[in-house]
């Protein structure tokens, strides 16, 4: 008798088991099925003058929503259910590494110095003002619960942005250094939140001092220099192992390119695992990837692994916005929600405006520095319709901000905290209209901001062929050692960014190419 009931009661568990997992493989079925209706409907869209993918795939999530709400009467709008341990482990990797990887690194660190002007700096001005304006704004509006922790939480998951739609709208050839500005600070920007963020979970508010606020900074430099290291030696690692294993006729494609997605993906995880910035560390691997590592490998394999790469990016970022716009009509966390209507829009209306402030607050000042710093050397100047055209480039919130949400307000995806579902539901009301409705009108300000018939030749550098030649006469001068070093110093004071990259190409030739490889 006893038998026959552990037997009944293992058969239930057999058949709930299998009924559990039958849908799970309908639902990835069916989420598969709309990703690549957005593929389809994206590029059906993809001349059209008001909108781009990511707006695609966030109102198709919001349709597909929808539907389900009504399929099941009002209890669930989800196919799949968010997972930040998904997000951060799966879906940023490939983005941020193809972003790496594609990056067109002359620009990028030619202007380098203001890119991190942007990205560091303007991040703490920024998150200073929300986290603030927040904890001052919101009590007036009669909503409160939120401790000092969770302000400055606030600050940090408002101050990630996503510039994809301004990318989609911005042409390298016409304006290489305002897409490098707008694309290097979108990479930095993420990668200094998420780091801010997290330093800010282990900030001891009972114990806040003056000095905190160093302690914060000192930690943030520590985690950008050592994450930085080590992409570059995972990076030079495998480029080494390329160079070594693979040549003559030994060169395999399969092999080639699993070594290349596999290290790149194992730089983000041993970065996890060092608690330090995974986002910077892949991001820096794909760089030197692609110095290295990619001319090492067949001409199939470069074609292929550049296709991969962005394809894999591509889908991940497709994914994101597809599931933001689904978990928009959430209803257990509207549910959740006690806060009034009239609370609800002031909330929105006032994170709107603190996003707003945040970013006017450092993008028009550190463009005016960065002005002044290069206004005696080489780089060209920031315009001021390049100064609207990032500063709008920042204004659209994205899966970072909703991601961070949800580590700080929620547990597995659930709230049942009205304070938090609130903060919750809030992050993506802020998503979705700045998404939608800054991303439309993307195309129409950059067209009136930038017209089509602007100089190609005012935001290119000069020739390499010019920095070489400014450098010559150190090689075959016979003039004395201290007078070739004042003539070198005058160089680097007159062309830095140039005189530093004419360096290091030398050095780079002469012991870093023969050993890593690379373009010949």
């Amino acid at each position: 008798m006893v038998f026959d009931l552990f037997l009944l009661a293992g058969m239930v568990f057999d058949d709930n088991a299998a009924a559990a997992d039958r849908g799970r493989v309908v639902s990835v079925s069916m989420f598969v099925a709309v990703l690549c209706l957005c593929v389809v409907v994206g590029h059906m869209l993809e001349e059209n003058r008001w909108t781009n993918e990511s707006i695609t795939a966030i109102v198709i999530g919001c349709i597909v929503g929808t539907i389900i709400l009504v399929a099941s009467k009002g209890k669930n709008s989800h196919i799949v259910r968010f997972d930040q341990e998904l997000f951060f482990m799966y879906l940023v990797p490939p983005i941020i590494f193809n972003a790496g990887f594609q990056v067109k690194k002359k620009q990028f660190f030619h202007n380098f110095l203001t890119i991190l002007l942007f990205g560091v700096v303007g991040i703490f001005i920024s998150f200073a003002i929300i986290s603030a304006g927040s904890w001052k704004l919101f009590p007036k509006i009669g909503f409160t619960g939120l401790s000092i922790q969770e302000y400055l939480a606030l600050g940090a998951i408002f101050s990630t942005t996503d510039t994809v739609c301004t990318l989609q709208v911005l042409h390298q050839d016409e304006t290489p250094r305002l897409y490098s500005l707008v694309f290097g600070e979108g990479v930095v920007n993420d990668a200094t939140s998420i780091v801010l963020f997290n330093a800010i979970q282990k900030l001891d508010v009972s114990k806040l001092e003056g000095w905190a606020v160093l302690h914060v900074f000192g930690d943030f430099l520590y985690l950008f220099s050592t994450s930085t290291i080590l992409g570059i030696a995972i990076g030079l690692l495998t480029s080494y192992a390329l160079r070594a294993l693979y040549f003559g006729s030994r060169h395999s494609t399969d092999r080639e390119i699993a070594l290349m997605v596999l290290m790149a993906y194992l730089s983000y995880m041993m970065a996890e695992l060092s608690q330090l910035s995974g986002i910077l560390t892949v991001f820096f691997c794909g760089i030197v990837m692609s110095h290295y590592a990619w001319h090492n490998v067949t001409e199939n394999s470069r074609i292929t692994t550049r296709h991969i790469f962005a394809t894999m990016s591509f889908i991940a970022e497709t994914f994101i916005f597809l599931y933001v716009g689904m978990d928009a009509l959430d209803i257990e966390k509207w549910k959740a929600m006690k806060t009034s209507l009239k609370t609800c829009f002031g909330i929105y209306g006032i994170i709107i405006f603190l996003v707003l402030l945040g970013r006017a607050a450092f993008v028009f000042p550190l463009s005016i520095l960065s002005n002044y710093i290069c206004s005696h050397s080489e780089t060209s100047l920031i315009t001021l319709r390049h100064q609207i055209v990032i500063w709008w480039a920042g204004l659209m919130r994205g899966a970072v901000s909703v991601a961070l949400a949800f580590s700080q307000f929620a547990h597995s995806g659930v709230t049942w905290d009205p304070v938090y579902a609130t903060m919750i539901t809030s992050t993506i009301v802020v998503v979705l209209f700045s998404t939608l409705v800054f991303g439309i009108l993307t195309k129409p300000l950059i067209n009136v901001v930038l017209p089509h018939h602007v100089h190609r030749g005012s935001d290119q550098q000069p020739k390499a062929d010019d920095i070489t030649l400014s450098l010559i006469p150190l090689e075959d001068s016979a003039e004395s050692g201290l007078l070739q070093a004042r003539r070198s110093l005058s160089r680097l004071l007159a062309r830095p960014v140039h005189t530093i990259h004419a360096y290091w190409r030398k050095f780079d030739d002469k012991y870093m190419r023969p050993v890593f490889g690379g373009a010949t």
